[in-house]
């Protein structure tokens, strides 16, 4: 920087200032920070600021409840619903929730990594000021980063999710899963996964590569262990085939061959396979042997997205015919298996596409709250409109295509 008055070079302050010091502890430890110490030095950092009964509400599997991780100096509290409760407000919109209390302020933070809605840091402060919620919403970014840093070194913070005992087949295919969501400027993703713990054979995986999103909903054959270990093949074979930059009718062969080389040919999995444009919002689908997706346009299902089917993964199919649909701005496409409309209701009638139609037009109906949001109602009410019962996996994944760009998010002020 250069003193206009005297014509000389004047460096640029770089020096410390508190929040950039507290925050700074926290990063010059991470590296060497063992996870039941996360506890003790978030509610050290919150202190320094002037607050305290600090939470870190996480969310359980079935994606009902946040629950308390348990951990020193930490306020251990009840679990919290999901639904109408402050930090289930927090967590699902991803904004700061602020409770006013008698001569006190319970603040909420989402815990995001990237745009993954960890959980939630509540806590509580006399007198919240512009300066408290900027460094709070810093310090919630970095608490997010740790926890998911430090999970693949602790089996802590799954023990506190885990609301339920989860057999093998479900440890294995919550091991696969991507993020449950990821939203950037262009587009948002979201899924789900029933029952929590006891789902064997279902899955879904998703990549965003420059400007083409990635995705693909499997169901394996089969229950228990051996849909498990077929569903991890197939997601395998397809992230293999997805790095190496190929077409979805050789994604689509190249799983055919994994899964009928390892398994056999009496076993299969069906699939769906996408390629989503974000900026173009372009998409192509192969279909193998899934339902197809629904079309949702202004909280409404459109159409159903047909493609020609070709047959599951592992029966040695044709090189499949890809299907291109171009989506509007705003449009929605539900994926969805079988489990969803195999299920048998009152009477033994199943439940069905139609039924299934209905139920996302009823949603329609109510303000938005983004798509994981409205993905987790979505579920939420089949479940209830099915009688509160899975007997088979049901596996939601949704799509949401807003287009633009994301440039200006690289570009400093």
């Amino acid at each position: 920087m250069v003193n206009q008055a005297m014509g000389e070079e004047v460096p640029e302050d770089r020096s410390e200032g508190f929040g950039e010091r507290l925050l700074g502890v926290l990063l010059d430890r991470a590296p060497h920070l063992p996870p039941q110490l996360i506890a003790p030095l978030i509610a050290e950092v919150v202190a320094r600021i002037g607050g305290r009964e600090v939470s870190i509400l996480l969310q359980d599997y079935a994606q009902e409840l946040l629950v308390p991780l348990p951990g020193r100096k930490l306020h251990v509290s009840q679990p919290q619903p999901v639904m109408d409760s402050p930090a289930g407000r927090a967590f699902l919109r991803g904004q700061v929730v602020e409770v006013p209390q008698a001569h006190s302020v319970r603040m909420y933070l989402p815990l995001l990594d990237g745009s993954d809605q960890v959980g939630v840091m509540a806590l509580t402060l006399d007198a919240v000021g512009a300066d408290d919620r900027r460094l709070l919403r810093r310090l919630a970014g970095l608490v997010a980063d740790l926890l998911v840093t430090k999970n693949a070194y602790t089996d802590q913070f799954f023990q506190a999710r885990r609301r339920e005992p989860m057999n093998v087949a479900a440890e294995i295919q919550w091991s696969l899963l991507p993020p449950l969501s990821m939203s950037v400027p262009q587009v948002e993703v979201a899924g789900m996964l029933e029952p929590a713990y006891r789902v064997a054979g279902d899955s879904f995986d998703y990549a965003l590569n420059d400007d083409i999103l990635h995705a693909a909903l499997i169901d394996a054959m089969g229950h228990a262990l051996d849909a498990a270990t077929m569903a991890t093949v197939a997601i395998g074979a397809y992230r293999h085939a997805r790095r190496m930059f190929i077409d979805l009718a050789e994604k689509y062969a190249f799983m055919d061959d994994a899964i009928s080389r390892q398994f056999g040919p009496d076993h299969f999995v069906t699939a769906q396979l996408m390629h989503l444009n974000i900026a173009t919002g372009e998409m192509k689908l192969v279909n193998a042997g899934h339902p197809a997706p629904l079309l949702i346009r202004d909280g409404r299902v459109v159409q159903q997205l047909e493609s020609a089917t070709t047959l599951p993964v592992g029966f040695g199919g044709e090189v499949p015919r890809i299907r291109e649909h171009t989506l509007q701005r705003g449009d929605r496409v539900l994926y969805y298996t079988d489990g969803i409309i195999e299920e048998h209701v009152t009477g033994g009638e199943l439940f069905g596409e139609e039924r299934l139609t209905r139920c996302v037009n009823r949603l329609g109906e109510e303000p938005s709250e983004g798509v994981r949001a409205d993905l987790r109602r979505l579920s939420h009410l089949l479940m209830r409109e099915r009688g509160g019962h899975t007997s088979d996996d049901a596996t939601l994944f949704m799509i949401e295509w807003r287009g633009g760009a994301a440039d200006h998010l690289a570009a400093l002020d």
